[in-house]
């Protein structure tokens, strides 16, 4: 399984990433809005700019005019913030700023209390920062929140969390992969290498309709042999293992077999 979602992304995206490394894109807690964080190289004892977008799923356009708190936590206890209560007109954020004091794991929280002026009940969005060798990059996924979340390429492209696709997706990691102790090791290497690039991806359909259309109908022969695996029982690692190769065959067939057949006649028709 490792292996399957690896090829199969590297196969769809042949690209360089299109933002910085250290961006993560979670939706709030309530799922109004979508928060983007990005920061460059975190240096211990240095402030590090934290720049902030909330951004209206609907339209992925910067929502402006944002009642909004911060906040900084490690090893479960808050060590900064929460700020006071902060309005932005324009919708982001270009100068806040932390200084990172040592190594861990810390967790930057937004409270969303107001948007066009008017109070909302209280948004929460939580992102994980990996400070350390790891530097910047969540040793595990993003943390879930009551939409879900995590997967931001087909959440760009089906325009939300609550699409039947992304539930697909979600539903096969939670219901399935993670059933297996392969399938939680596979979910940490994954999670590593998927958020390294996604959120550079995932900026680049929302800015792109075009490439939104080219990823949407890139991902649908993958989901759809994906939903195999919520139709079958896998009670064992052999099981699982055996799936898991069938599907990476499969996909390489459909992704690169099928292509290659193809651009294969049309030569020898020209040729002909």
């Amino acid at each position: 399984m490792k292996i399957l979602f690896a090829l199969l992304l590297i196969s769809l995206i042949i690209s360089p990433v299109f933002a910085q490394t250290n961006t993560q894109i979670l939706p709030t807690d309530k799922g109004t809005l979508d928060v983007k964080l990005s920061y460059d190289e975190i240096v211990l004892g240095e402030l590090t700019t934290l720049r902030t977008d909330f951004i209206n799923p609907q339209t992925q356009n910067i929502q402006e005019h944002i009642d909004w708190r911060f906040s900084v936590s490690k090893d479960g206890e808050t060590i900064w913030g929460p700020t006071q209560l902060s309005h932005t007109s324009e919708g982001f954020l270009k100068n806040l700023k932390y200084e990172f004091q040592e190594d861990g794991l810390y967790n930057l929280e937004f409270e969303i209390e107001g948007i066009l002026f008017q109070p909302i009940p209280l948004e929460k969005v939580s992102f994980l920062i990996q400070v350390g060798e790891a530097n910047a990059q969540p040793d595990t996924p993003p943390p879930e929140n009551d939409n879900g979340g995590g997967c931001l390429i087909a959440t760009a492209a089906f325009g939300s969390e609550l699409s039947p696709q992304v539930q697909q997706l979600r539903e096969l990691r939670d219901n399935t992969i993670l059933q297996t102790k392969s399938g939680n090791s596979f979910m940490t290497a994954f999670n590593e290498f998927y958020y390294s690039f996604s959120p550079g991806i995932a900026d680049l359909e929302r800015e792109s309709p075009v490439f939104k259309e080219f990823v949407k109908v890139s991902l649908t022969p993958m989901l759809t042999s994906l939903s195999i695996l919520n139709h079958v029982n896998i009670d064992s690692e052999q099981e699982m293992l055996g799936y898991g190769i069938s599907l990476i065959v499969l996909n390489i067939g459909m992704y690169a077999g099928i292509p290659a057949f193809g651009i294969l006649k049309l030569y020898q028709f020209r040729k002909n």
